[in-house]
Parts: C-alpha cells; structure tokens; sequence
C-alpha cells in the first residue's frame, strides 16, 4: 500500500498542479457515510479508480495481453483496493475546449487513461474472452487514440455532475454498449481477477463509482 501510494504522489507531483486537490484514499464502499467523501466533483486531470458497484473489484489493467480478440493490453476487474495498476487519468477527448480543472457532466463524451501504461480504455467489436460480450481493452498511448477510447457518461438519479461515490454508467460512443463487469473470473493470464468487457443493454452489472484517488478541483475554485 505505501509503495502504491508513493508511486502516486511521484507521478502527480511531476504531471498536475496538486493545489487544493482532494486526495481519498479511503474506499467508495467504506467511506460513503463521510462528510469529506460526499460531493467532490470530478475534473479533468483526476486520477481515480472506478469501483464496479456490485462486486467491489476495481477496473484495472497491466501489461499482459489478451491471448484471444485483439490480442490488446487485457482490461480486468482486480480485488484489491491497493494497486496502482487501478489508476485512471479523466481526460476530454481531442478537439474540444476542456481542460484540466473542468467538472465532467452528464452526457459529457471522454477518455480514460490507464495510468501506468499510459493506454486509453478502449473497446470494439472483438468478443471478451470468458462471455462473449464486447472485448474492453487498452488502445494506444500520448499521441494515439481514436474513437474506440470514447465513452459517455450516463448518471443515475438525475444528477447533472460526476461526483464521487455517485452511480453511473460508461456508455461506449462506437459501438453503444456499456462498461460491465461480472462475477466470471480468469484461471490462466489474470487469474482470481475477473472479466471486464461491455454489453449493449442496461443491467446491475454495468453501474460504476469513482472510488480512490487525487480529485483535482474545480478550475477557478479556491
């Protein structure tokens, strides 16, 4: 857990202006009933994980890729809260007027950038591994990502911003499917994670909540 948590502060420290950011290391799950965990809204520059709200696991990703689809970099749901391959960077997508600081509202089309690897969460019409569903993977780098990375956001119960701990879902702009994960886990590449891939319809299994990270504040806020 300290060498995560180290490995975190070096790359904030070289990558975003860290003023007045609100750092939660504390889980969605168990710090929900805290006044300091309630309302921060989510900005780009953000780095957070994304807590699947029925299991737990984290939306995670490594260097290991799949053996089957795309043979991309495999996307997992992981166990444990303390791992830093669990960081994703909130990003806007190209050619837009967003920048770091700016809250991510309803609707609003963005980016995840896994942390360490620096690839964008990604998906397309491969099939997953364990269901079949919609391949999830991680695509590209700084300089390569196309519109596979894009995702909307869809919040429940008619809230206008992301905020932390709030329930929502990632709506894939291509191929209109949702983020989902399920209780189906690898034995060989991942073994004890489990599949993350997407689904076009609606379900329990596709409802996310940003949980841990450093929550960047609202541009002009002081």
């Amino acid at each position: 857990m300290a060498l995560a948590c180290f490995g975190l502060a070096v790359f904030l420290f070289l990558n975003l202006d860290l003023d007045q950011a609100s750092f939660s290391p504390a889980s969605a799950a168990s710090s929900s009933s805290s006044s300091s965990a309630q309302g921060v809204e989510i900005t780009y520059g953000s780095v957070l994980k994304l807590m699947h709200e029925k299991t737990k696991y984290r939306l995670h990703s490594h260097e290991v890729p799949y053996g089957s689809g795309s043979g991309q970099q495999s996307v997992t749901g992981y166990p444990n809260v303390d791992d830093s391959n669990s960081y994703w960077i909130v990003r806007p997508v190209p050619d837009t007027n967003a920048k770091q600081g700016d809250t991510v509202t309803a609707g609003t089309v963005f980016r995840l950038q896994h942390m360490k690897t620096r690839k964008w969460l990604h998906s397309h019409l491969h099939a997953s591994p364990i269901s079949g569903n919609l391949e999830v993977s991680c695509f590209g780098g700084e300089n390569e990502s196309d519109t596979g990375d894009h995702w909307r956001l869809v919040t429940e119960g008619g809230e206008k911003t992301w905020k932390q701990n709030q329930r929502v879902r990632l709506h894939h702009v291509d191929t209109g499917a949702y983020l989902h994960s399920h209780d189906k886990k690898y034995q060989r590449i991942a073994g004890g994670q489990q599949e993350v891939c997407a689904v076009r319809e609606k379900r329990a299994d596709n409802v996310w909540l940003a949980a841990e990270g450093v929550y960047l504040p609202v541009a002009g806020s002081k």
